[in-house]
């Protein structure tokens, strides 16, 4: 539960949500190899028929660790990291860093003296909902990538990557739409879609990228973003954002649409 603090805080709303989600990040980097284990233990299914007395492939979180370690190799314990990074960016963010606000609403601004218990658990309640409705597509996304190892030798993998997933996923719910088939205007919706969820999250990353690069002046990564923070507020890691979504919103829709039109020119082949 997020403690309370008594009185305003001395920590911009800015301040306490990039703090909030840089540490459900550098939380979600240490323990996602716990979290694969979870997810490939809750999508295993029990064996039925001529398979009923065979031995499940996981067993235990220790074991299925190391089953996937010793398989697919270490890295795949980190699969879904960057939409798990995504997630924690929006859901650590928006539940801790908007905590404060919905409380002193719920409160008022004249309240003095301790806030009640029922506010506070109403607060945390509209905060951890927010959260959870805004970051539940990177969400599935991590699930999907960490799922990916689960398919048989030879079987090809669905997603090449996060941004292809998104962009997967995304067309895929806009075929199930009524008036939407699979054509060129479902891949360029689902194009622009993916690109611009990407720019919404990675713009923050591309600013202090772009600064690094172009100015000595900062020490390291972390330096540059509490200098731009400070300097020149939370609006400033979206510079540049309607050129930076124009840029990788166009690269997503024309990689996408030459994607979709050059596998099936090779399916037409190998089917002719």
């Amino acid at each position: 539960m997020v403690a309370d603090q008594k009185g305003k805080s001395d920590v911009s709303f800015a301040g306490t949500f990039a703090s909030s989600a840089f540490a459900a990040c550098f939380a979600e980097i240490c323990t996602i190899p716990l979290d694969t284990a979870k997810v490939r233990l809750q999508l295993q299914k029990k064996a039925v028929g001529a398979d009923a007395a065979a031995l499940p492939k996981y067993r235990g979180l220790l074991g299925t660790v190391g089953t996937i370690a010793r398989e697919e190799g270490l890295a795949a314990l980190w699969k879904g990291v960057i939409p798990g990074l995504h997630r924690q960016c929006l859901f650590g963010g928006l539940r801790i860093g908007m905590y404060e606000p919905v409380k002193n609403f719920y409160v008022g601004k004249d309240h003095v003296g301790d806030v009640p218990l029922t506010k506070k658990i109403l607060a945390a309640l509209t905060t951890g909902a927010l959260g959870i409705t805004v970051a539940n597509p990177t969400d599935l996304v991590k699930v999907r990538l960490q799922a990916e190892g689960r398919l048989p030798p030879g079987v090809p993998r669905r997603y090449s990557g996060a941004l292809n997933a998104y962009s997967t996923i995304a067309r895929k719910t806009l075929l199930k739409i009524p008036g939407f088939t699979d054509n060129v205007v479902t891949h360029l919706f689902a194009g622009l879609g993916a690109g611009f969820f990407a720019v919404c999250i990675g713009s923050p990353v591309d600013v202090v990228k772009s600064r690094m690069m172009g100015d000595s002046a900062y020490k390291s990564t972390l330096d540059c973003f509490i200098k731009t923070l400070k300097n020149d507020g939370p609006l400033a890691f979206y510079k540049g954002f309607i050129p930076n979504f124009g840029r990788l919103g166009s690269w997503n829709v024309i990689m996408f649409l030459t994607l979709e039109q050059a596998k099936k020119f090779v399916r037409n082949l190998e089917s002719s």
